[in-house]
């Protein structure tokens, strides 16, 4: 058995319990980012029995492209959870193989960027045109320089499980990116997308404006999904099932979101407070848009046990094992607390007759 027949067998197995139509969303969030979503499905796996590998759809953005692109390739959620915490994983495609989470971005800073260059000038004259056509992140993205840092090593990682210039052996994974130029979503893995390797989309997808510089696949310059939307919950719609059916249910992990907030004494701290609440709002407005459409929507983000853990640089991999640790005991207490059976509403005494 090859590499991607046996990548086959191990999601159509974990497919097979449930009849369910699934989703799963993978926000952007960076290292620690990464780290909390691992956490977190391993707390919905041993809470609920969901294996996340069993979701028709997958939709992964930003560092939630990496684990996406995993999953979909068979890792389960326990040996991602090995993975990160450098424990051997002895079955997967993930077995045998070491990875440095602390440095595959290069540290908690990025390399200082081109100074004296816009990121893309097309995009800013797109925006004066049409202001209302792009999101502020994507106008923002746009005037940040050129970065210098590099996402070898996580491209090579995906390589390393999925052979290089080939898509997901799982049909439902996606992988989102914005056009640097004409400010376009483009979904990856979707009819209509540009033809590309699994590992190319993830590296598109995880190009921050100013910390990575954007990814070329031909003419097209690619930078971070999450310049778009954090999450891309609307991704999932409803004209992506055989025969245009809804999705029934959905798990979105938000790592950049929030459920409750803390009270960071930095500025920095601060400012980044304020940026999760950007996007647990823009979240907040896809989730109420798919649960329009019949579709139950679960969502786990952090909460102030997990910021005050995160801290303000979701690129700091010195907190990295101590955000999945938390992770799995949070998301587990939330899981926990939604999917507890409410009690029977007490009988009504009847009335006596006269």
């Amino acid at each position: 058995m090859n590499v991607l027949e046996n990548v086959r067998a191990r999601t159509a197995h974990a497919a097979r319990p449930s009849a369910l139509r699934r989703g799963l969303v993978l926000g952007g969030g960076g290292t620690l980012g990464a780290a909390w979503m691992i956490g977190a499905l391993r707390a919905i796996e041993q809470q609920t029995g969901f294996d996340a590998r069993g979701a028709q759809l997958i939709v992964g953005t930003s560092a939630g492209s990496i684990l996406a692109a995993l999953l979909g390739a068979g890792a389960s959620a326990e040996e991602l959870w090995q993975h990160q915490r450098g424990e051997q994983v002895e079955h997967g495609p993930l077995a045998g193989h070491i990875f440095d989470y602390d440095q595959a971005a290069g540290g908690a800073a990025p390399p200082m960027p081109i100074p004296g260059w816009l990121g893309s000038p097309r995009l800013i004259a797109r925006s004066v045109r049409h202001p209302r056509r792009y999101p502020g992140t994507a106008v923002l993205s746009a005037f940040l320089p050129p970065g210098r840092g590099s996402l070898g090593d996580i491209g090579q990682m995906v390589e390393d499980v999925i052979p290089s210039g080939t898509w997901s052996p799982h049909p439902g994974i996606r992988i989102v990116a914005m056009d640097y130029d004409s400010g376009e979503r483009v979904v990856f893995g979707r009819a209509g997308a540009p033809p590309i390797g699994l590992a190319e989309a993830v590296v598109a997808s995880c190009s921050i404006p100013g910390w990575f510089p954007p990814a070329r696949l031909g003419e097209r310059r690619f930078v971070d999904g999450g310049t778009v939307s954090n999450t891309n919950l609307d991704v999932l719609a409803a004209d992506e099932m055989p025969g245009g059916r809804a999705l029934d249910e959905i798990f979105v992990l938000a790592p950049s979101a929030a459920r409750g907030y803390d009270k960071p004494a930095s500025v920095l701290g601060r400012i980044e407070r304020s940026f999760r609440h950007l996007v647990t709002r823009q979240m907040l407005h896809e989730v109420i848009q798919a649960r329009k459409e019949g579709t139950k929507v679960h969502v786990l983000c952090p909460g102030p046990e997990d910021l005050e853990v995160i801290g303000a640089n979701l690129m700091d991999p010195s907190r990295r094992v101590e955000v999945l640790d938390t992770a799995l005991r949070t998301a587990a207490a939330t899981i926990a607390a939604e999917f507890e059976p409410q009690p029977e509403p007490a009988a009504r005494p009847r009335q006596s007759a006269g």
